[in-house]
């Protein structure tokens, strides 16, 4: 859980910090410090937003009992994959124009006041924010009480604002398309992981049938190989969440995701071709 939950945050928190960097330095900029009070306040308002919604669900589904708590978990679980598989798409489509959105959005708002520089960084960091709690919560709320997956994610985000940081003081260049690319990828195979679980959460609540109906047992390939064994199968669950023993349905969401999935986000883009002119015939003066 540790490395799939540090990618999380890192691709996450750098989307973030990006936002900020861009907000921060275009107010710099364009001699407008005096509205940075606002944009933090927003930043900081949408980051308390996202851990209150983080412990919500934590809390949420401590009270429930054991049933109702794995459907809670499978049905949120499923929803998260739904809104970071968007998400991935959404920011290989639009990571050029990001800062030319963001610096207009900022434009309009500095002619409407603090409120308006308020709401702009609010919603700009605040649906990051949501994403990441929900995205985390189902990884850590499978962990079992380890404490890797926080560890892993609070790595990831202080990596992301250290990048944060350093893009925007010019101390560092990063090929941005380059970068969401290969952590949207990582991401999309954590997310399988997260997908396939989810349905074995609706298994364990007994929404779906099939929870004895194995698909193969990892733990079984990995009982002879000793520490090794164990390593490697702490590993593959942290990363792929693929527990000691896999349902037939667990395999096949997994599948039936990460194949088309992939596919379709590593197709390369296709070129805009620009529109001909149409030629113009000369009419014959009568």
């Amino acid at each position: 859980m540790l490395l799939g939950n540090y990618l999380i945050g890192l691709r996450e928190g750098l989307e973030a910090s990006l936002v900020v960097s861009i907000l921060i330095a275009y107010l710099v900029k364009s001699g407008n410090r005096a509205a940075l009070a606002p944009v933090w306040g927003g930043v900081g308002t949408a980051i308390a937003l996202a851990i209150g919604f983080g412990v919500v669900l934590s809390v949420a589904s401590g009270e429930m009992q054991f049933k109702t708590q794995e459907s809670f978990g499978g049905i949120l679980s499923i929803i998260a994959v739904g809104l970071v598989t968007w998400m991935v798409f959404w920011m290989r489509r639009t990571a050029r124009f990001m800062k030319a959105e963001l610096e207009g959005k900022l434009q309009g708002a500095l002619s409407m006041g603090r409120g308006a520089l308020f709401a702009v960084a609010f919603l700009a960091v605040g649906r990051e924010g949501l994403e990441t709690a929900l995205f985390l919560w189902t990884n850590i709320s499978n962990a079992n009480n380890s404490t890797e997956p926080i560890v892993g994610a609070v790595l990831g985000l202080l990596t992301a604002a250290l990048l944060g940081y350093l893009l925007y003081r010019g101390g560092l260049r990063l090929n941005l398309k380059k970068f969401f690319t290969i952590t949207g990828a990582a991401l999309i195979v954590v997310a399988a992981g997260v997908f396939g679980y989810g349905f074995h959460d609706l298994q364990e609540a007994s929404i779906l049938p099939g929870l004895t109906t194995l698909a193969f047992e990892p733990s079984t390939w990995f009982s002879g190989l000793g520490q090794v064994g164990q390593w490697l199968q702490t590993s593959l669950q942290g990363v792929f969440n693929l527990t000691p023993q896999v349902t037939i349905a667990q395999a096949i969401a997994w599948v039936v995701y990460i194949i088309p999935v992939m596919f379709f986000f590593l197709r390369p883009a296709k070129p805009q071709v620009a529109a001909t002119p149409q030629k113009q015939t000369a009419g014959a003066g009568g």
